[in-house]
């Protein structure tokens, strides 16, 4: 057996993405269920792992030396998406839905907590398969899973990848044909299928393109040097603030730590970011791409899905796996009690509040991806949602990775042993 330097395993990570794409592409239940293709390519080598593992028979072992690097430059993506101006602008209902969501991770952490407690687990394996996986998805779920590991929670790593897995499938399942009863049962809807694809403001393309537009800057009003390239520029200056947000966040995560706060390693950099951002939004100071960032951040998010996935121990959620499923069990059902009257009535009680709904329900059990094809089925049936496609991906995309990582911070630290 050897080691495959880091490299090396990087390049291999590369080959395995994109065999995951196209393996997604060919199975149409996975791009419908809205697995990530990270995942898919990482779990099929982890598999082959453990095989390897259970036979005695493991060739080699990979060197993830970029894993928490690459991490680290997703979350700082995320914080510098975190535009107060943006906030403000999608008015009081960008509010309200944002309060609710944040309010609903805490929920979901207090519901996993005590019910890991009564199945005689720790309760940060209730918190791990909480708001940690399910709000935040796999790749909140494998940042904080070794602080959890450290706390006394056995597998944090495999436990977080089913959980976030098992969160996905749910959030793809579950939000449409909650968002439809709450449509043909509770409100009238403006029309029917195709109207949401001509250009109106309830498709999803022109909803991206709206939020981007508002957290961006004019597009050509970055100054290039003469000779240079103007996106070689611009992608430049955004990795290089990027680089910037991490190396002086890794100095305030260093010096939080030393006080004895339990956080993961790039929340320094997300908070340098969110400062940055909102800094340039006041003076123009950087003139941000924030579509340019994120495209950085993905990048980053990729490779780290598949660097982590790669060395995933399988086989190490057999004793797991009874009381993993109470507890995912519980959350989904908290979430169907909950939702549909919760967020339906405190959006309005209509049209846009019922898409709202469907969406929710995918983001807080998946990702913001599973909010959107809830929301794009709903509005390819029933006629366009220009609110819900607003407010949903302003929240989903942004905000609630902000506040959902301060709350696992605060139960973290609540919980966890000295």
């Amino acid at each position: 057996m050897f080691t495959i330097d880091a490299i090396n395993t990087l390049a291999f990570a590369g080959v395995v993405l994109f065999m995951g794409y196209a393996i997604r592409d060919r199975v149409p239940l996975l791009a419908r269920l809205n697995i990530p293709a990270p995942v898919v390519g990482g779990l099929i080598v982890s598999a082959v792992m453990t095989v390897g593992h259970v036979r005695g028979q493991v060739p080699f072992v990979f060197d993830t030396t970029w894993q928490t690097p690459l991490m680290i430059a997703f979350f700082t993506s995320v914080g510098f998406g975190a535009s107060l101006g943006l906030l403000k602008r999608g008015g009081p209902l960008v509010f309200l839905f944002l309060a609710i969501s944040s309010a609903f991770t805490v929920f979901q952490n207090v519901l996993g907590a005590g019910l890991a407690v009564a199945l005689g687990q720790p309760p940060l394996l209730g918190v791990l398969a909480g708001s940690v996986t399910l709000a935040g998805g796999p790749a909140t779920g494998l940042a904080f899973a070794p602080l959890f590991e450290q706390a006394g929670v056995v597998s944090a790593e495999t436990v977080a990848v089913a959980a976030a897995m098992a969160g996905i499938v749910a959030g793809g399942l579950l939000g449409g044909p909650v968002g439809t009863w709450l449509i043909e049962r509770k409100t009238t809807p403006p029309g029917t299928g195709g109207s949401a694809r001509t250009g109106t403001a309830g498709s999803a393309p022109l909803a991206h393109h709206v939020v981007e537009r508002a957290i961006d800057g004019p597009a050509d009003a970055t100054p290039t040097p003469p000779g240079d390239d103007r996106e070689a520029y611009a992608l430049m200056k955004a990795t290089a603030l990027i680089l910037f947000a991490m190396w002086v966040g890794s100095g305030i995560s260093a010096w939080l730590t030393q006080q004895g706060i339990v956080l993961p390693a790039y929340i320094g950099a997300m908070l340098v970011a969110i400062v940055l951002r909102n800094i340039d939004e006041a003076t123009g100071i950087f003139r941000l791409s924030q579509a340019i960032i994120d495209d950085i951040g993905s990048v980053a998010l990729a490779f780290f899905l598949v660097l982590a996935l790669m060395t995933l121990k399988l086989w190490q959620l057999v004793g797991l796996a009874l009381p993993l499923t109470i507890l995912l069990l519980a959350q989904g059902a908290a979430l169907l009690a909950i939702a549909p009257w919760l967020i339906f009535r405190a959006m309005g009680r209509d049209y846009d509040a019922a898409v709202m709904t469907g969406g929710f329900i995918g983001f807080m059990l998946g990702t913001t991806a599973n909010a959107m094809a809830n929301m794009e089925a709903l509005v390819e049936r029933y006629g366009p949602a220009p609110q819900a496609f607003l407010v949903v991906p302003m929240v989903g995309a942004f905000f609630i990775d902000v506040s959902n990582n301060l709350v696992i911070t605060v139960f973290l630290n609540l919980l966890g042993t000295p």
